[in-house]
C-alpha cells in the first residue's frame, strides 16, 4: 500500500510538445538566426575590413578574417589632432545636450500625463502640429542667427535635445504605468509636485529615463548637420565633421596627382583612401555601440511601453 503511494522516477512530468510546435519553434530559430548574421555581418565586415589590405576588401576574396593585416588606416585617422578636438567637442555636446534633453523631455512627458493640467490637450495638439509642419532651413538659420547662437556651442547642444516623438513615449509611460492613486496617496501625506516628481517619479522611471537617454545619446553623437550649418570655427566641430574632412583629404590628395608621383606613392594613397574609409567608420561609431550594454535592460522594458494594456 505505500509503495503504491510513491511517485513513479522514471515518470516525466512535462507535456511533450506537438511535432508541429516543434518545427514552428525551428522554423523561428532559424529565421531568427539568419537576421542576427544579416545585421551582424556589415558590422563585422567594416571592423576586419579596417585591418586589412585594401586589395583583399576590393577583390571580394575578404569574408571571415583579416588578410594582408595592416594599421595604417588607425594611423593615419589618429596621427590627425583633430580626431583629439572632436572627441572632446562631441563628448561635451552629448553629455550636457542628453542631460538638458533628459530634464526637458521627462518633465514635459510628465506634466502632458496630468490629467489636472489646464489645457493639456491643446499643448499636445501644437507639439504634435511641429512634427508636420515646420518653417524650413532659412527661417530656422535666421531665428537662430536672430538669437545670437551663431557660431557657439550651446546652440549644437540646444538643438536636438527636446523631441515631441521622445516627449510622446515619456507622457505615454507615465499615463500607463504610475496610477492616479499613488500620486493622491503622496499628497494625502503632505507631499507636493516637486516632491512627488523628484522622490517618486523619478525612481520608478529608470526605464524610460535609460531608454531617452540612449536615443538622446546616439542622435548627438552621430550629429553633424547643424554643425555644417552654424559652426564657422573649427575648433568647435564635433567628430562627425573631422571624420568627413579627413576622409575628403585622402580623396582628393588620390585624386589629384603631384608632378614627379612615383607609381609606387600613388598606390600607397590609393590603398590609404581605402582603409581609411573603414578606420573611420570604427572609430566614429564604436564608443556609442559601448555604451549600449549597459543600458540594454532598461531598453528592452521601454520599447515595451503601451504593448499591454489593462
Amino acid at each position: 500500500m505505500t509503495s503504491a503511494l510513491k511517485p513513479r522516477s522514471n515518470v516525466k512530468n512535462h507535456i511533450r510538445e506537438p511535432l508541429c510546435d516543434r518545427v514552428f519553434s525551428a522554423i523561428v530559430y532559424v529565421l531568427l538566426a539568419f537576421i542576427l548574421i544579416l545585421v551582424l555581418y556589415p558590422l563585422y565586415f567594416v571592423v576586419v575590413a579596417s585591418f586589412s589590405d585594401p586589395t583583399y576588401v576590393n577583390s571580394g576574396t575578404l569574408l571571415l578574417y583579416p588578410k594582408g593585416f595592416t594599421m595604417l588606416g588607425y594611423e593615419r585617422v589618429f596621427s590627425d589632432d583633430r580626431i583629439w578636438t572632436g572627441y572632446g567637442n562631441t563628448i561635451i555636446y552629448t553629455v550636457f545636450g542628453t542631460i538638458l534633453g533628459l530634464f526637458a523631455t521627462i518633465m514635459a512627458g510628465y506634466s502632458l500625463s496630468r490629467k489636472d493640467l489646464p489645457g493639456r490637450n491643446i499643448v499636445m495638439g501644437l507639439m504634435v502640429f511641429t512634427m508636420y509642419f515646420g518653417g524650413g532651413l532659412i527661417p530656422f538659420y535666421m531665428v537662430v542667427k536672430g538669437l545670437g547662437m551663431v557660431n557657439t556651442r550651446i546652440a549644437l547642444v540646444i538643438m536636438g535635445s527636446v523631441s515631441v516623438y521622445n516627449i510622446i513615449i515619456v507622457r505615454s509611460f507615465f499615463t500607463s504605468t504610475l496610477p492616479q492613486e499613488l500620486q493622491e496617496a503622496a499628497f494625502i501625506d503632505g507631499c507636493g509636485n516637486s516632491r512627488y516628481f523628484f522622490s517618486v517619479v523619478v525612481p520608478l522611471s529608470q526605464a524610460i529615463i535609460a531608454v531617452i537617454a540612449l536615443y538622446l545619446a546616439v542622435g548627438y553623437w552621430n550629429a553633424y548637420f547643424n554643425a555644417m550649418i552654424f559652426i564657422t570655427d573649427k575648433d568647435k566641430y564635433p567628430l562627425q565633421i573631422y571624420l568627413r574632412e579627413i576622409l575628403l583629404t585622402a580623396k582628393t590628395a588620390e585624386s589629384t596627382p603631384v608632378s614627379g608621383q612615383d607609381a609606387e606613392t600613388a598606390a600607397l594613397l590609393e590603398k590609404m583612401v581605402e582603409v581609411v574609409k573603414y578606420g573611420v567608420i570604427v572609430v566614429s561609431t564604436l564608443p556609442i555601440i559601448c555604451v549600449y550594454p549597459f543600458l540594454q535592460k532598461y531598453f528592452v522594458k521601454g520599447v515595451m511601453i503601451g504593448a499591454i494594456k489593462g
